[in-house]
């Protein structure tokens, strides 16, 4: 019971951030968790808890969503992710989780510390992006930074960009969760009863979110989106460290 609670207070402060900035609950639920359970069983665990943040933001208000910009974003993370199953699972690891960790710290530098945020890219960068994330989240459980530095820079209101990110990761994380499914983990029942204990706590997480997100203004929510990003490529760093 004690471990259960544990795991729905890790869960609800990953909920307040997803939340919040539309990806990075998994930089706080895994490393947490992993002190109570083995990896494994936190990865699948927090795939299903990551995939109802991703519902519940992106349906929340479905009409704030760009579409055109989730479109975009979808067939790639398609391809991403079944390279990252097939071929590029036999690539090293490490090196890959260093190229990937410094470009995502510099880009999160650079958004910090720049003046203007008002440039638009290209929406040919959506190629890149979801390709990007959808191999990031196969290998690396981490799929949401290339979405976020995409969508960030596509001059979206606070609103889109939170709607646009669930749908894009509803894409990613429910394609993580299927894998787990065919590969195993989540036919365990321990797993189904940590998470009647997490699954409300996420709800509460997000509720409260919601609440913090609409007095936010939209340059404050960028910039957490910014921090989350230089969290995310710190981590990715760090771990190619630690193997």
């Amino acid at each position: 019971m004690t471990e259960h609670l544990t795991l729905a207070g890790i869960a609800f402060l990953g909920a307040l951030i997803f939340g919040i900035t539309g990806f990075g609950s998994g930089l706080v639920t895994i490393p947490l968790a992993t002190h109570l359970v083995p990896l494994q069983f936190a990865l699948a665990l927090f795939a299903v808890a990551d995939l109802m943040s991703a519902l519940r933001v992106g349906l929340e208000k479905p009409k704030n969503a760009v579409r055109s910009e989730w479109t975009r974003l979808v067939p790639m993370i398609l391809v991403g992710t079944a390279l990252g199953v097939t071929v590029l699972v036999n690539l090293p690891r490490t090196a890959s989780m260093v190229l990937l960790g410094t470009f995502i710290l510099c880009y999160a530098l650079y958004t910090l510390l720049r003046r203007s945020t008002s440039r638009i890219v290209s929406v040919g960068w959506a190629w890149l992006a979801g390709f990007a994330g959808g191999i990031s989240s196969t290998l690396f459980g981490a799929g949401g930074p290339p979405y976020a530095i995409y969508l960030s820079m596509r001059g979206l209101t606070k609103e889109q960009f939170r709607a646009t990110m669930g749908f894009a990761t509803i894409t990613s994380i429910g394609l993580r969760v299927g894998a787990f499914v065919l590969v195993g983990p989540l036919r365990e029942k321990e797993i189904w009863i940590a998470a009647a204990f997490v699954l409300p706590a996420v709800l509460a997480g997000l509720f409260v979110a919601s609440k913090v997100f609409r007095v936010l203004p939209r340059e404050q929510v960028m910039r957490a989106v910014a921090l989350m990003l230089v969290l995310s490529g710190a981590s990715l760093l760090w771990r190619a460290a630690a193997t």
